[in-house]
C-alpha cells in the first residue's frame, strides 16, 4: 500500500508519494520562492485574468504558466499548482526515485511505475463520486488537474461541479481546468467545453460535471467504480476551503490507496 505524506508550505498543502520526499519538499520551496520574488517584480503576474508578457530574466515556471495561460486563455496564476506538482515531482525522479506522485488541491502530476487509481469527487451526495480512473504505467507521467466553481476557493466564473483534464504539462492541464469551470454555467455548456479543450494542442483528455451531468472527451483512462465513502483523510485543504467536515468524502481529484 503506498503511503502518503502531507506537506504545508505558505498557502500550498500537498499529499506526497516518493521515496524521495526530501527533494520534493525542498523543490516546492524552491518554486514557491522564485514565484514569489518575481511577483515582487511584475506583481499582474498574480492578478492578472488573461495571458500577459513577462518580464526579461522570468524563472522557467513562470514561462511555463505564462505559455499555457496563451494556450488557454486565462492568467497565468491558473496554472501555479499544476507546475508546482511537476517540478516537484520530476524533481525526486531526476534523484533516482521509481515513482512520484504529487497532489495539490486536486491537481496531480503521476509517475509511478504500478498501476494508480484516482477517484473523482463532484460535491455531497453526486452520483459520480463512485468513480475513479485507472492509470497504467504506460500512461504514466500524466497530470490530472481539476477545477470546480462549487468547491474550494480558487475563483471560477462558471457553476460547474467539477471539470478534470489530462495532460502531459501539468501547468496546461491545471490552466485548461480553470477554462472548463468557467465556460460550463449549466449541463448544455457540458459538449461546447469539450469541444473546445480538445482543440487546444497538449490537451489529452477531459472530464466536466454540471447539473449532475457527465461529459467525457479525448483519450481518457479506464474508468472503474470505487468506494464514494473513502476517507475524507485523503483531501488538501486550507481554511478557507469549503469542503465537507472530515466525516464525509474526499473533495476534488486525488489519488485513492491501492
Amino acid at each position: 500500500m503506498r503511503q502518503y505524506q502531507s506537506f504545508s508550505y505558505r498557502n500550498s498543502n500537498f499529499r506526497l508519494c516518493s521515496a524521495r520526499l526530501d527533494l520534493m519538499t525542498a523543490e516546492i520551496v524552491r518554486q514557491r520562492e522564485l514565484l514569489e520574488q518575481y511577483i515582487l517584480l511584475q506583481p499582474q503576474f498574480r492578478t492578472a485574468l488573461a495571458p500577459i508578457g513577462l518580464l526579461p530574466g522570468a524563472p522557467p515556471i513562470a514561462e511555463r504558466m505564462a505559455a499555457a495561460a496563451v494556450q488557454t486563455g486565462v492568467g497565468p496564476l491558473a496554472a501555479v499548482a499544476g507546475a508546482i506538482a511537476q517540478a516537484a515531482a520530476e524533481a525526486a525522479l531526476s534523484g533516482g526515485a521509481a515513482e512520484a506522485i504529487v497532489e495539490n488541491g486536486g491537481d496531480l502530476y503521476l509517475a509511478s511505475p504500478q498501476p494508480l487509481r484516482v477517484g473523482i469527487y463532484a460535491g455531497p451526495g453526486s452520483a459520480f463520486n463512485c468513480l475513479a480512473f485507472e492509470f497504467t504505467p504506460e500512461q504514466l507521467p500524466l497530470s490530472l488537474c481539476s477545477s470546480s466553481s462549487l468547491l474550494g476557493h480558487s475563483l471560477s466564473f462558471g457553476r460547474c461541479q467539477l471539470a478534470s483534464v489530462l495532460a502531459k504539462d501539468a501547468s496546461l492541464a491545471d490552466a485548461a481546468a480553470t477554462l472548463a469551470g468557467n465556460l460550463v454555467r449549466c449541463a448544455a455548456d457540458i459538449d461546447p467545453a469539450l469541444a473546445q479543450l480538445l482543440r487546444i494542442p497538449g490537451v489529452q483528455g477531459a472530464v466536466i460535471i454540471c447539473e449532475e451531468k457527465i461529459g467525457l472527451g479525448g483519450d481518457l483512462p479506464r474508468l472503474c467504480r470505487q468506494d464514494s465513502r473513502a476517507s475524507i483523510d485523503l483531501v488538501t485543504r486550507d481554511k478557507f476551503s469549503n469542503f465537507p467536515s472530515r466525516s464525509s468524502n474526499p473533495a476534488g481529484v486525488m489519488p485513492q490507496h491501492n
